[in-house]
């Protein structure tokens, strides 16, 4: 595991709950890695929009895509601000107050200005590392994307110099009072995501078997 640490800038120091902040890349690295979906927030002519996407992490540099036709992927090759979050749930905090319950999580935020990749090589690169982050094993089991989808697609990156990472874990932060009375059950009920059995697609016409990079793919 790399120990090299975050660089925090104005905008990605965390202020709320700093003992929550995690200050090493390896930590960044780990959520972004175990994490399928980010949320790309970003401003239009005044209003705010937040859209969710796939994305994936190559080194120090992140990576999303979609049509030429998405405004998010417009404004981004375009180099307007953002900011990207993306979240882990690791289980919900009962707490013997209310006011106290909470969530045990791992979470990320990058800021920056979004490029445009379009030299042909490192883009395909990217869709590579896109299609293997959310779905292992496709590109080499699909058919790859032709001339007309190239076209049709973007892809954008994102440095990730600027960057923070924050988690939670453990038991409920009661107050010591709470904890002495002692009234009811506190506690953590841990969330854990896993894969169900693959189901066929409805149009295909011959019964396949279940190419082994879906049947043994493992939680992360």
């Amino acid at each position: 595991m790399s120990h090299e640490e975050l660089s925090p800038t104005e905008r990605s120091t965390v202020r709320r709950g700093k003992h929550r902040a995690r200050s090493e890349r390896a930590e960044l690295h780990e959520v972004l890695d175990n994490a399928l979906l980010c949320h790309v927030g970003f401003t239009v002519s005044g209003h705010p929009r937040v859209l969710p996407t796939a994305f994936a992490r190559v080194d120090e540099t992140m990576y999303l895509h979609g049509s030429t036709g998405s405004r998010l992927l417009r404004e981004a090759a375009n180099g307007t601000e953002m900011c990207v979050a993306v979240t882990l749930l690791d289980g919900v905090v009962y707490a013997r107050a209310t006011a106290h319950n909470s969530v045990n999580y791992r979470s990320a935020v990058i800021h920056g200005r979004p490029f445009a990749v379009t030299d042909p090589e490192a883009k395909w690169s990217a869709l590579r590392a896109i299609t293997e982050h959310l779905a292992p094993g496709s590109w080499e089991h699909a058919r790859h994307p032709d001339r007309r989808e190239l076209a049709g697609t973007a892809v954008v990156g994102l440095d990730l110099a600027e960057a923070s990472v924050k988690t939670r874990e453990g038991d409920p932060g009661d107050t010591p009072e709470d904890v002495a009375e002692d009234r009811v059950w506190a506690g953590v009920l841990p969330l854990h995501s896993y894969w169900g059995t693959p189901r066929p697609s409805s149009e295909q016409p011959r019964r396949r078997p279940v190419p082994e990079h879906v049947s043994t793919r493992r939680t992360p």
